[in-house]
C-alpha cells in the first residue's frame, strides 16, 4: 500500500477552533467553561479543534471531546519546546526520535487511539524537513495520525516535505493585518493543493480595536469600522469575513482558525463566515491595509 492510500480523508470545515487560550475556569462564568466552549463550537458546525502539546492543554482538550471524538477533526502540533535556557523561550525539537516521542505522549493526553491532523510546530533549522516529515508518514502509515501538516515554515520547506509526502495543509498567520505568507507560501500552497488553516484572523485582537469608536483612527482602522457599521456587525468579523474571502482569489481553500475562551464569542467567530463583502470592500480593506502586510 502506498503511502498516500494510508492517508484519512480529511474535510477540514469552514471555521476551525483555536485552543491555544482554553484552559479550566473555576470563575462561576458558565460562558468561560470551557466543555461550553467547545461543545459550542461543535454546535455551530465547526468540526476541527486546534491544539498543540505547547499549549499545555490537551489533557484538558482531550476531556471536552472526549464524549463526541467521532464527531471532531482533531488537531495538535509537536516540536516546540519551551526553553528558558534559549533566547527566544523555545526551542525547535524535529528529529524523527522526537517526531515519536512527541505523538505517543499527545496521544496519551487527548485520550485518543489518533490524531486527525499533525502538524510540525515550527521548522528547524537542524533537522531537515525530510527526516521529519519522514517520521510523521511512519505515523500516519501505523494510523497514529490521520494526515501531515505543517507550520511556521517557508515555501522551499514545504516543496521539500511534500516530495516525500503530500501534506494536507499549512497553519500559517493570515490576516488583513499579517499578508507576508502571500508572497511565496500561499502560491505553492496553491500550486500542490494543499489547505491553508489561517490562524489569528484578527492579529490576536489588533482587528478589534478598530471598534473603538472612542479611540484614535488611522485610515485602515477608519475603512474597517466603517465597513463593519454597515453591515452592523463587529470589526472582528469583518476581519474574519475578509479572510474567508481569500480561498477563491487565490484558488486554495482557505480555513481561518479564530481562538476564543467564551462560548458568546464562538458564535460570533462561525456567524462571520455568512457575512459577504463585496468587491468594492474587499479592495478598500485590503488596499486599506496594505502597509501592514
Amino acid at each position: 500500500m502506498s503511502q498516500l492510500a494510508t492517508a484519512r480523508p480529511l474535510q477540514l470545515g469552514r471555521q476551525g477552533f483555536g485552543a491555544m487560550r482554553l484552559r479550566d475556569d473555576d470563575s462561576g462564568d458558565a460562558d468561560r467553561d470551557p466543555f461550553r466552549v467547545v461543545n459550542t463550537a461543535l454546535e455551530e458546525g465547526v468540526v476541527m479543534i486546534d491544539t498543540a502539546e505547547l499549549y499545555g492543554n490537551e489533557e484538558l482538550v482531550g476531556r471536552t471531546i472526549a464524549a463526541r471524538r467521532d464527531e471532531v477533526l482533531l488537531a495538535s502540533k509537536f516540536g516546540v519546546v519551551a526553553a528558558d535556557h534559549h533566547p527566544d523561550g523555545f526551542e525547535v525539537r524535529a528529529d524523527a526520535g522526537h517526531v515519536r516521542r512527541s505523538c505517543e505522549a499527545s496521544l496519551r493526553r487527548l485520550r485518543t487511539d489518533h490524531i486527525d491532523l499533525y502538524y510540525l510546530h515550527h521548522r528547524s533549522d537542524t533537522v531537515p524537513i525530510e527526516e521529519t516529515v519522514g517520521a510523521m508518514a511512519d505515523l500516519l502509515r501505523k494510523g497514529d495520525i490521520g494526515a501531515i501538516g505543517l507550520s511556521n515554515v517557508t515555501a522551499e520547506d514545504l516543496r521539500r516535505a511534500y516530495a516525500v509526502h503530500p501534506v494536507t495543509a499549512l497553519q500559517e498567520h493570515w490576516s488583513l493585518a499579517e499578508r507576508t505568507i502571500e508572497r511565496e507560501l500561499v502560491p505553492t500552497a496553491a500550486e500542490l493543493g494543499v489547505a491553508l488553516v489561517a490562524h489569528s484572523p484578527t492579529s490576536h485582537g489588533v482587528l478589534h480595536s478598530a471598534a473603538d469608536d472612542t479611540a484614535p483612527a488611522d485610515e485602515k482602522q477608519v475603512v474597517l469600522r466603517e465597513i463593519a457599521t454597515a453591515h452592523g456587525v463587529s470589526a472582528g468579523k469583518v476581519a474574519i469575513a475578509w479572510v474567508h474571502s481569500r480561498g477563491p482569489l487565490h484558488g486554495l481553500e482557505v480555513v481561518p482558525l479564530p481562538g476564543t475562551t467564551r462560548a458568546s464569542h464562538v458564535r460570533a467567530n462561525v456567524a462571520a463566515a455568512e457575512i459577504v463583502l463585496s468587491a468594492d470592500e474587499l479592495q478598500r480593506l485590503t488596499a486599506a491595509w496594505q502597509s501592514n502586510a
